[in-house]
């Protein structure tokens, strides 16, 4: 059984991939080749704004939008500690400061009520992750974002296709930054990213930033780094976009009936919460459930492939430790006792019926120990 299906998309998709593929073979040009220019169109269109920007990674999507906005040592930027290292990471690279504030104990996102406490007048950014597939309560962030002045960056690596109150994610803040990693909802064959936004102004920066800090050739206004996406990633993802309408349409579905079979079978753990006006790609579908390793290892008896994400929050990484960022154990409840609690079963667009009834079917037995 599959945790991810890749090798289904694979198959159902293979016409297209190769002929994206074989074009450029043929034409040679392997960075910044024209399907990168018609990828990009594409995804701007797609997520209704003006302008993206492909790059090398969702990692570099965050540290590119970041320095476009002008991120830097000394300076702060507010996120969540429940999310994939990379968010915090590109932070503290930039040597900026990580401020973490705890998560919704019902979505696993930011908790805007407790992100205005949190500005000092040295943030220059805040940054929610979009996490398992649903969008941050984005009105409300950009609510207090825009009373204090300041930008807000939407980590849309696991949330790409979804939407909230009729808007595409990476069209609700002032950056939308994504990730193409295989694994994703949108994925490539590798590594690759996007950031999109509607400034004009920010699009041309970070533009420059990922080729170098460069305007025109050989000459650098400012400094870059190499953060282009190959052309090759640039015409899977084309053959893959023509198909995710359909799939992200399945993804909804699927997470459906999980949660309405989960929810009749299974009363000891929590299914995902979609807040109303929300819809969700289930990048992950995480549960929560009390003695959790016990529940996996009964699962992985019956041959269910399982996951946890993630099962340390960010504060209490030890890479942070020398940042003496002054949180500890206890300092964010909700997201510790998620870390304790969440797992995740199978989701792809290509789960059938019968397969998912035997994940719950084992679930239900390995919930009664």
């Amino acid at each position: 059984m599959e945790f991810i299906d890749l090798k289904t998309q694979y198959r159902l998709l293979k016409e297209p991939l190769h002929r994206g593929i074989n074009d450029v073979l043929e034409h040679g040009r392997f960075i910044m080749g024209p399907e990168v220019v018609d990828f990009e169109q594409k995804l701007a269109a797609y997520v209704g704004v003006e302008h993206c920007v492909s790059v090398s990674s969702g990692t570099d999507a965050l540290l590119i939008a970041m320095m476009a906005l002008g991120v830097g040592p000394g300076d702060e930027v507010i996120t969540s500690p429940f999310t994939f290292i990379a968010t915090g990471e590109m932070i503290a690279l930039l040597g900026a400061r990580p401020v973490f504030v705890d998560v919704d104990r019902r979505t696993y996102n930011i908790n805007p009520q407790l992100i205005e406490a949190a500005i000092t007048p040295r943030t220059t950014a805040i940054m929610p992750v979009s996490l398992y597939g649903q969008c941050a309560d984005f009105d409300e962030i950009n609510s207090i974002a825009g009373s204090n002045g300041i930008p807000v960056i939407e980590d849309a690596a696991q949330s790409f296709g979804a939407t909230y109150r009729g808007k595409m994610s990476c069209a609700l803040s002032t950056i939308g930054c994504t990730s193409f990693f295989p694994s994703k909802p949108l994925g490539c064959y590798g590594d690759g990213g996007a950031c999109l936004t509607n400034d004009a102004d920010l699009a041309k920066r970070m533009r420059e930033i990922r080729v170098h800090g460069q305007d025109r050739r050989y000459h650098h206004p400012i400094v870059g780094l190499n953060g282009r996406m190959d052309t090759l990633q640039a015409a899977i993802l084309l053959a893959k976009l023509a198909a995710f309408p359909e799939e992200v349409a399945a993804r909804a579905r699927i997470g459906r009936r999980y949660s309405e079979r989960i929810e009749a079978r299974c009363a000891s753990v929590t299914v995902p919460f979609i807040e109303e006006g929300n819809t969700s790609v289930f990048a992950q579908y995480t549960l929560q459930a009390g003695e959790r390793d016990d529940v996996l290892e009964r699962l992985a008896e019956k041959n269910i492939p399982t996951a946890v994400h993630y099962p340390v929050p960010l504060h209490l990484q030890p890479a942070f430790e020398s940042l003496d960022l002054g949180f500890s154990a206890g300092s964010m409840p909700v997201s510790e006792s998620l870390a304790d609690r969440v797992f995740s079963l199978p989701m792809h667009p290509f789960l059938d019926e019968k397969t998912q009834d035997e994940i719950i079917d084992a679930l239900a037995i390995a919930l009664l120990g």
